[in-house]
């Protein structure tokens, strides 16, 4: 998944919501959770805030920079499991106190 951070068009500003394009072109609402750097790359974690199955699963995307404008970041799929599951256990870590994680 490789997107754009919009910002809500009615004026409002909502704290911490981030809203995403999936690849259907549907916007996705998020809660920003945190930034985290591993292995010099940047990482954002999101939860997404529609009511569904997957409701209580943290997204977690590569940030990179968009080459033509420095103001921009895109956000990408982590393929690597390795990486996904370092940069998972580095955000438990930080919230053990605030998020009840559930191993499964």
């Amino acid at each position: 998944m490789s997107e754009d951070i919009n910002t809500p068009n009615n004026g409002e500003e909502l704290d911490n919501i981030i809203i995403l394009n999936d690849e259907n072109g549907n916007e996705v609402k998020f809660e920003f959770l945190d930034l985290m750097e591993y292995e010099g790359e940047e990482y954002i974690i999101l939860l997404p805030t529609e009511e569904g199955e997957d409701n209580d699963e943290v997204v977690i995307l590569k940030v990179e920079d968009v080459e033509d404008d420095p103001d921009m970041e895109t956000y990408v799929s982590i393929d690597d499991e390795d990486t996904l599951n370092a940069v998972f256990e580095m955000f438990k870590e930080k919230f053990k106190d605030e998020f009840n994680f559930i191993d499964e």
